[in-house]
């Protein structure tokens, strides 16, 4: 198991390497310029002030900007807005002028930041609502295809890992000595998929004691509208993990691989 450790220790490197944090002119604020990327393949940036014990959080407006860019007018359709409260909510987020912003402390700001750019990261997933050849996000087509699997599962599924912080999966479905984590792909890219893996590591060892389950990561991408890398599937090959491509998700190898013996 040491091999895991190193990859996650370089993993760690990585993030650390890459976020740089830089004082705004006359200015409170502090930009912390991420790893991880936008809608136009740009760095994710936020934004933090402090006023007395509490840390703001903020995009800057950047995430709704860009989708408006795009050509997705969130206002205009009840259900692209019902889904949006939907992600805030989850993570804790809130829309005031614009931003999509939350408010944390000093012990909580790394759960706090890291529940930000996920927010960020799946606001800016629904740019693909635009398009009309689709009709949901993509996570609504996977638990419709669960739902037509007729399986039990919990959806937005929260488990906190080893390092102590909390993430969010889309479903999960638990047996007798197995429990499956789901993360749903609408693209999959260099900063999302090693974000899965990592996060399914770091809950798996927790909750294998809590629960004396083997806990299994399954990955279900879209690749209806682009072709998936081979890199990417051998990095969930690699790293023990499942998967499903979405114009397989029919066949039995697929279905077996969430139907498992109860």
């Amino acid at each position: 198991m040491n091999w895991i450790h190193t990859l996650m220790d370089d993993y760690y490197a990585f993030l650390k390497e890459k976020t740089l944090v830089t004082a705004k002119n006359s200015s409170d604020w502090i930009e912390i310029s991420t790893p991880f990327v936008g809608l136009f393949n740009d760095t994710v940036d936020i934004y933090a002030k402090k006023e007395g014990n509490i840390i703001i959080l903020s995009d800057d407006g950047n995430t709704l900007r860009d989708l408006e860019l795009s050509g997705l007018e969130i206002t205009r359709s009840p259900k692209r807005k019902e889904i949006l409260d939907r992600i805030l909510i989850n993570y804790g987020v809130q829309i005031k002028n614009e931003e999509l912003t939350t408010e944390a402390n000093e012990k909580d700001f790394p759960q706090k930041k890291l529940n930000l750019i996920s927010a960020i990261s799946e606001t800016a997933d629904m740019y693909y609502l635009a398009r009309h050849t689709v009709a949901s996000v993509f996570r609504e087509d996977v638990k419709a295809y669960l739902d037509e699997q007729e399986l039990i599962y919990t959806p937005y599924f929260i488990s906190k890992g080893s390092t102590g912080l909390e993430f969010t999966f889309d479903f999960q479905i638990a047996y007798k000595n197995t429990e499956i984590v789901i993360k749903s792909f609408n693209s999959v890219n260099k900063m999302n998929l090693p974000h899965f893996l990592f996060t399914w590591d770091d809950i798996k060892k927790v909750r294998e004691q809590q629960t004396q389950k083997e806990v299994i990561g399954l990955a279900v991408i879209n690749d209806i509208d682009r072709e998936v890398s081979d890199e990417y599937l051998s990095a969930l090959d690699n790293k023990r993990a499942n998967y499903i491509l979405w114009s397989q998700r029919h066949t039995p190898e697929n279905i077996s691989k969430l139907k498992l013996v109860a």
